[in-house]
């Protein structure tokens, strides 16, 4: 029973959370994510989405580069930041439907055959904005 409760309060906070780009996020948002050392004090957020609070989890492309991230204040060894610049990316597949209690998302394929996911959650027009705008600025950046 509280695995089920605690699946729909995930559900519905995540539910809460939008899509945002650079000229949304607040500067104390993009000075978190540049401490994070996954972005350049010149290079611009394109599209961010976080399925949960910014300080723990986000998901973005910027005019450079595919990141996302995931930090745990508790225990800093379950910590995961991934990215990719475009130049080192081989391939990027979209997968809308990923099952009841997970959202969307694009798998990150590295020239090194290392590979993360950057997850993405809104309406389905939102999701295949998300998508394409991802697709279309690797494609020119490449």
């Amino acid at each position: 029973m509280q695995k089920y409760i605690f699946t729909m309060f995930l559900i519905f906070f995540i539910s809460c959370n939008k899509i945002e780009n650079n000229k949304s996020l607040n500067q104390e948002d993009i000075k978190y994510i540049q401490n994070l050392k996954i972005l350049d004090k010149n290079e611009v957020i394109l599209k961010f989405y976080s399925e949960f609070k910014k300080e723990f989890a986000g998901n973005f492309f910027t005019d450079k580069r595919v990141a996302t991230y995931w930090i745990d204040k508790r225990n800093s060894e379950k910590n995961k930041i991934d990215f990719a610049f475009y130049s080192s990316i081989s391939k990027i597949d979209t997968v809308y439907n990923a099952g009841l209690t997970y959202c969307p998302y694009a798998l990150i394929t590295k020239n090194d055959g290392s590979n993360f996911k950057v997850s993405v959650d809104g309406d389905k027009q939102e999701i295949k904005s998300f998508f394409e705008d991802l697709l279309h600025e690797w494609h020119k950046r490449r």
